[in-house]
Formats: structure tokens, C-alpha cells, sequence
């Protein structure tokens, strides 16, 4: 397999889809990751297998529909496997594989079999346990790489926190000739609405040129105003604390003018038709009660 991830928009030709078959029960309260995950447990609206399978084989209807690829987990029993973003992640040729917590590794052992595909020397584990990144916090923009991290004292008591210095600094060895720009985000696990809990959970490039934002989902407001200057005020969608505890910047973009969406994002949704991009809107609520959506649970592999 070629490899090749140059940004989030180009036209997508093969991507990781994540899957909730044998997703298992209800987690306790105190397995969870996320406190979006906790308000649902406690509220007895924690999302049934069967709806979240049915939203995800939807997703899986438009990539065939469009003649993408897909790779999906081997099942494990009872065990989340939602969220294939998390595990693992390609930049331009290299496939690099997530430092993520300890109870997740068995999850990239599912997809050892499209591992297998790809040319070992083009194949990066982190060299140590003390780096630490997600999928959902690095993005790729061509020749930028922008990482969501947490520079908070409290980093290693934050269960939300998922990429730290140090991980940054690995994606920076790796790709010398890239400008990699980090920003601190906000963290809560008590209330979902102030937690970024990666950076695509407040940001996300869409489009040629625009981008979805949530401007108080960064600790520091030089980081935002690094955003607007980069891509222009007038292009940046801006969403409110309610738009991304839905997960409204985390929609995912097979090309530059085709766009998946949660259906009930009205607004913007909206936005993105007047921009001449064509929005394939599908049901996904049930995912998004574990703060994950469509950016979430794909891995792209290729685009053109």
C-alpha cells in the first residue's frame, strides 16, 4: 500500500472505519475516558450497539458510494473499537502508530492485517512510553502539521490530556521540513462542553481554504488568533460551547467539496452548501455521546 496524506481535504482513496460490533456493555463510571461518556452513563443514555452500528454503517454506504476503500477493524468481543483516529495516523508516506493508554493497545493489534500492507521502514512506533499522542490532536495542512496538546502542570493527572510535549516533539523529528504548531487546549473532565478533549474537537480545516473553530476550546488566545491569521476570519466557521459538545468541527472531508456531516447540524451544514460543498448528512448522535464523531472514528490512508 502507498501511502499518502499531504492535508484533511484532498479526495479520499482508502481510510480506516472504525467499528461498534461487540462494543460491550455499558462501561462503569470509573472506566470512562471523557466526561461526555460519564453525563450519558449517568443519565442511563449511554448509546445501544445497535444504533451506533447502524450509524456507522451508513458512513461506511456514502465511502462506497463515492468508490473509497474501507478497512474495518477485526472484531474483538465486547470491547470499544469506535474510534480508529485515536490508535494510529499517516502524514505524508509514514504510518505512525499512537502512543495511547495502556488499556487501548489491543485496538491496533485489529488492524495489523492493513499494517501488514505497508513497508515496514514506512512503519513508526514512538520510542518511548513517556510520549504521548493521539490521531485527533495532529492534522496535517500541507506544509504545516498542527497538534493539539495540554501544557497544564496537571498533565499527568488529566485523563483528557492526550498528546503532551514530548509527543509534539517526535511528530517534529519525524518531518524536519514541516511547520509544526502546537496549541494548548482546554481540558475539564467534569463538564464536556469546556473540554477539547483533541484538537479536532475545536478545530478542523475544511474545504480549499476554511476551516470549523471553537475559539474557548484554546487555553491561550494567541493560539486562536494564530488560526484567524492563518486562514482569515472570514473563512473560519465559528462554532459555540453547545455546537462542539455535539462535536460540530469534528465532520470528516472525503474532497475538498464533498463533506460527511452529522445531519442535525443545521447551521453548519448550511455554512458549508453556500460554500459549493456538498454534504453527505448522515445520523451519528449516538456516537457523538462518547465525544468522538465522523473525524473521530475514520483513519484516512490515501488521499490523492
Amino acid at each position: 500500500m502507498n501511502l499518502n496524506i499531504q492535508n484533511e481535504t484532498s479526495r479520499l482513496r482508502a481510510v480506516v472505519l472504525g467499528t461498534s460490533v461487540s462494543n460491550g456493555p455499558v462501561p462503569q463510571i470509573e472506566d470512562a475516558y471523557d466526561p461526555k461518556s460519564i453525563e450519558h452513563i449517568k443519565a442511563g443514555t449511554y448509546p445501544k450497539e445497535k444504533d451506533m452500528t447502524a450509524e456507522m454503517e451508513m458512513v461506511a454506504k456514502v465511502f462506497k458510494k463515492y468508490d473509497v476503500k474501507v478497512y474495518r477493524p477485526q472484531i474483538i468481543e465486547n470491547y470499544n473499537q469506535i474510534f480508529a483516529r485515536d490508535i494510529a495516523l499517516v502524514i505524508e508516506d509514514k504510518f505512525i502508530k499512537s502512543n495511547i493508554l495502556p488499556d487501548r493497545e489491543k485496538e491496533i493489534k485489529a488492524i495489523q492485517y492493513v499494517i501488514d500492507e505497508i513497508d515496514p521502514k514506512q512503519v513508526y512506533k514512538a520510542p518511548s512510553e513517556d510520549i504521548h499522542f493521539e490521531g485527533g490532536d495532529i492534522m496535517i495542512h500541507n506544509d504545516h502539521i498542527f497538534i493539539g496538546t495540554y501544557k497544564g502542570d496537571d498533565y499527568s493527572d488529566c485523563i483528557v490530556a492526550r498528546t503532551n510535549m514530548k509527543g509534539v516533539n517526535y511528530i517534529k523529528s519525524l518531518f524536519p521540513n514541516k511547520k509544526v504548531k502546537e496549541f494548548d487546549l482546554n481540558k475539564s473532565m467534569k463538564d464536556p462542553r469546556d473540554n477539547a478533549l483533541h484538537l479536532d474537537c475545536c478545530f478542523q480545516p475544511v474545504g480549499k481554504n476554511k476551516a470549523i473553530i471553537h475559539k474557548d476550546g484554546f487555553r491561550d488566545p494567541l493560539d486562536y488568533e494564530y488560526l484567524v491569521d492563518f486562514f482569515g476570519h472570514d473563512n473560519l466557521f465559528h462554532i459555540d460551547k453547545n455546537e462542539m459538545y455535539n462535536m460540530n468541527s469534528n465532520i470528516f472531508s472525503i474532497a475538498e467539496d464533498i463533506v460527511i456531516s452529522e445531519r442535525n447540524f443545521t447551521r453548519l451544514n448550511t455554512w458549508l452548501q453556500k460554500g459549493n460543498i456538498t454534504v453527505e448528512e448522515v445520523p451519528y448522535a449516538e456516537i457523538a455521546k462518547q465525544e468522538g464523531l465522523l473525524r473521530c472514528s475514520t483513519m484516512p490512508l490515501i488521499r490523492d
